[in-house]
């Protein structure tokens, strides 16, 4: 049963993960479009080539998408960080009335239909002159970031010991030193963690910001649709495969942060 098991795990993660690798070689290739060479097929070196890769990190177009990406993405992790945090305490505080329900309130981004938030972002931000800024994609980012953050955080915050906060309430300290010192140290690998998914979750977001962004603020999946329309160049691959290995490192940064989160959260026996 066990091997049976084993199996259709492996040909899920097949199925998953062969399209993906599928892009990494293509990327390579020195021909001008998105096909493998007879010369790639047969291994020979001259089939491949990292010119694309070149292309990618000298040409102005990408490398202000990537400027933008940047911007807005650490903008909105920063912001739907603070904001999940505070939530994360909020939802699993003892004295928080009606949890079920702000829970539900707090995650409606994650289950609304994209284009309907996008629509009404661009119906609200129109009448604040938000349209074509970097503030209102900031903001607008933050919606859908924050419900990632706040999962993550109050998945520690779940196991957090709130003795240790009533334990310092009664020596005195009040509850600003109280959250630096004792809650702070506590979950701040769950923190950093909600960052890093925050910032994914915005670096992926293609339609909001075809509703309220402007040319000047395309991201790099933007700048890869455009590609798509007008050239199927294989500088789009190159792209893939580098947003490739920077998912792997978040989840890689993720597991590590919430291992250290539970192996501090954990009481030693």
């Amino acid at each position: 049963m066990k091997i049976i098991l084993r199996i259709w795990v492996a040909l899920g993660f097949c199925f998953l993960a062969l399209p993906l690798l599928a892009i990494i070689p293509l990327s390579f290739t020195s021909g001008q479009y998105m096909y493998y060479t007879p010369e790639m097929l047969a291994l020979d070196p001259a089939g491949y080539s990292t010119k694309w890769y070149a292309e990618v990190l000298s040409s102005p177009d990408w490398i202000m998408a990537v400027k933008n990406s940047l911007i807005i993405g650490f903008g909105a992790a920063a912001l739907a960080t603070a904001c999940g945090t505070l939530a994360a305490i909020g939802l699993t505080w003892a004295g928080t009335p009606a949890k079920n329900f702000w829970t539900m309130m707090i995650l409606l981004p994650q289950v609304v239909p994209i284009v309907i938030i996008a629509g009404g972002l661009f119906s609200a931000f129109s009448d604040l002159r938000l349209i074509g800024t970097y503030t209102g994609i900031i903001i607008a980012h933050t919606v859908l970031a924050a419900p990632v953050a706040v999962i993550t955080i109050r998945a520690s915050m779940e196991r957090f010991d709130w003795n240790l906060v009533a334990a310092a309430s009664t020596l005195g300290a009040n509850p600003i030193y109280t959250f630096r010192n004792v809650t702070l140290p506590l979950v701040r690998p769950a923190i950093i963690a909600g960052a890093i998914f925050a910032f994914a979750t915005s670096l992926d977001e293609v339609v909001i910001i075809q509703f309220i962004g402007a040319y000047k603020q395309k991201t790099i999946p933007i700048q890869m649709l455009i590609g798509l329309r007008e050239h199927l160049s294989p500088a789009i691959l190159a792209v893939a495969t580098m947003l490739i290995g920077f998912a792997l490192i978040v989840i890689l940064l993720g597991e590590t942060l919430r291992r250290r989160s539970l192996a501090v959260e954990t009481p030693k026996k």
